[in-house]
């Protein structure tokens, strides 16, 4: 991992990029790393947000890694049929869209040198809002739904761990 003071959140350049790759392919995902001059391909948001197209997730090394979890899971929690035409903007409804904050927040765990606590820090740093205020407050408090949502769509077993399947 590579520490950087000046930063709020943790960013791409600053995990192994390996961890990364792997995770996505654990979800049939590809992650494309572009230069860091370049527009981000498939950005909803605009740099340096990560940007998804079919299976691709674009980020450069400036793009939050809550960013990149966030659309990522986005692609695994959308229909197939939505994916095959997806192009920048992931659609879905308002319990999709928590699932896949609830989801980031999981996979988090599974990338060295993020976790969950540091992943729900960054996302309240960028501006994420729940009810409850804090992002914790919101996972621990109030995302059963979310939760259910996930395990009904066979993506988390009751026991918290990703199925690594694409819904």
């Amino acid at each position: 991992m590579i520490a950087s003071a000046d930063r709020k959140v943790l960013t791409v350049a600053d995990v192994r990029p390996r961890d990364l790759v792997s995770l996505l392919a654990r979800y049939d995902l590809q992650l494309v790393v572009q230069n860091d001059d370049e527009p981000i391909t498939g950005s909803y948001w605009g740099d340096p947000e990560a940007g998804i197209v079919g299976k691709k997730v674009h980020v450069r090394r400036d793009t939050p890694v809550h960013s990149l979890l966030h659309e990522s899971c986005h692609v695994i929690c959308m229909t197939t049929d939505r994916r095959e035409r997806l192009d920048r903007d992931a659609g879905g409804d308002d319990l999709e869209e928590a699932a896949v904050c609830y989801l980031q927040i999981v996979l988090a765990d599974r990338v060295d040198g993020v976790g969950r606590e540091r992943l729900m820090r960054d996302m309240d740093t960028w501006g994420y809002s729940f009810r409850l205020g804090s992002t914790c407050e919101w996972f621990e408090r109030d995302a059963e739904d979310a939760r259910q949502f996930l395990i009904n769509q066979k993506l988390l077993t009751e026991d918290e761990k990703p199925v690594y399947a694409l819904r």
